[in-house]
């Protein structure tokens, strides 16, 4: 998970706590973890740094009063935050939209006094509540059974990255929807990982007879996680759930290993890898998944001379093809 995808997870789902602490006022501190699915050191850390926020010039009675104690927390949200404004109708779909992300995270009570607010909201608004819809693909509820019950699938699989079908057997974990499609994270066979495909792309599926295989079996709410690295994956994944990743890589993703020199390290921060980069022997070398050729090429033309490919040795020459197809492209002027 990339940094700044990192933080903007932390936020949703600190959010959501503070809204459900705000109306519950005290709870023990192992009921908000598990309700939230943090551990109790990780949800004292997030609270702590909520306790700093508040509203200028803030003094100590305009921060947000969180009090935590061994076992228990309680809030009360300061008297300038709790002060009712007068909101532009811009402002109002905004914030409509964003209690809805809120409200799609794990842990958050849809009929508590978030639900209740923005249903208030939306009459204000003109009377009807906003909802986005996405047109369903047609094998979505066969993709969600199968998940929610644990069933592998045998589907035949479109990939616009090499423009060909692949059969597969898959074990759908989990489904949900993004940037206006719907995709299965789900165990492949054939890549012998976890992979992602967008639903709509699955041209045909049948249930494999046997026994159900033990998984997540999680068929989640449409959530926006924002936009990603796009390295390979079939599209980000589900950032609204805590303690998921929201990159998976797509059906045809490979691993590729690169060179680094140690000045382009803000590359760690710009795409997904596949763990921790290594320092090998004065350079640093990072592993990631890559979709098609053509993301890559762009990316190592991008970096220059300080980045080359290490592994597969196939690649190694992608950087010095690309720069020379695209020269053919200018012949010399006289």
């Amino acid at each position: 998970m990339t940094a700044r995808a990192d933080t903007a997870v932390r936020l949703r789902r600190l959010l959501a706590i503070l809204a459900w602490l705000a109306q519950v006022g005290e709870a023990p501190i192992d009921q908000i973890a598990a309700r939230f699915e943090l551990t109790p050191e990780a949800l004292v850390t997030e609270l702590e740094m909520a306790a700093c926020c508040g509203v200028p010039p803030y003094t100590p009675d305009q921060l947000m009063e969180i009090v935590v104690t061994d076992t228990t927390v309680s809030t009360r949200v300061g008297t300038a935050l709790a002060r009712p404004r007068r909101l532009s109708p811009s402002e109002g779909f905004a914030l409509a939209t964003s209690a809805r992300a809120l409200l799609a995270v794990s842990g958050s009570d849809e009929s508590g006094a978030l639900s209740r607010a923005l249903d208030k909201l939306d009459r204000a608004l003109g009377g009807e509540g906003i909802a986005v819809e996405l047109d369903a693909p047609e094998l979505l509820p066969l993709v969600r059974d199968a998940a929610a019950a644990g069933q592998r699938l045998s589907i035949s699989y479109y990939s616009a990255s090499t423009d060909r079908v692949t059969e597969r057997e898959i074990a759908p974990v989990r489904v949900f929807a993004s940037q206006g499609h719907w995709y299965v994270d789900a165990r492949c066979s054939t890549a012998g990982d976890l992979r992602r495909f967008r639903v709509d792309r699955i041209r045909g599926a049948d249930a494999i007879p046997g026994d159900p295989e033990a998984g997540d079996g999680v068929a989640g709410p449409p959530v926006d996680p924002g936009e990603g690295g796009g390295v390979g994956g079939e599209g980000q994944g589900d950032a609204g759930s805590p303690g998921f990743d929201p990159f998976v890589p797509g059906p045809d993703s490979r691993r590729v290993r690169i060179s680094l020199d140690p000045a382009m390290a803000w590359l760690l921060e710009s795409v997904p890898s596949t763990g921790p980069p290594v320092s090998v022997d004065g350079r640093v070398e990072l592993e990631l998944f890559v979709g098609g050729d053509a993301w890559l090429e762009r990316l190592l033309l991008r970096l220059g001379p300080d980045a080359r490919v290490v592994d597969p040795p196939e690649y190694q020459s992608l950087a010095a093809d690309a720069a020379s197809r695209i020269l053919a492209r200018y012949p010399d002027s006289k």
